[in-house]
């Protein structure tokens, strides 16, 4: 793969880490015979890492930004003057 900054390829080699932790994890379940599907189980899970620690309750999921809510005060007081 190639990548435009050490940034990029950092954050791939990190999400490669966590891939074949989670493979080595996936295996003491006993749960996938079939290693092919481990593999692209622990690659999946891996890639959405944000998903999965909210799924697990170790990270909140960030809070609705403030803008969409002052759009929709802003929406009704148009309205409300309109009328």
């Amino acid at each position: 793969m190639t990548f435009t900054s050490k940034a990029e390829a950092d954050a791939y080699d990190k999400m490669l880490d966590m891939a074949d932790e989670l493979f080595s994890l996936l295996g003491k379940s006993e749960l996938l015979e079939d290693e092919g599907k481990q593999e692209d189980l622990a690659m999946f899970l891996a890639q959405n890492k944000e998903e999965v620690l909210y799924a697990l309750g170790a990270k909140r999921k960030p809070a609705p930004k403030k803008a969409k809510k002052l759009e929709a005060v802003e929406e009704d007081s148009e309205q409300e003057d309109a009328a």
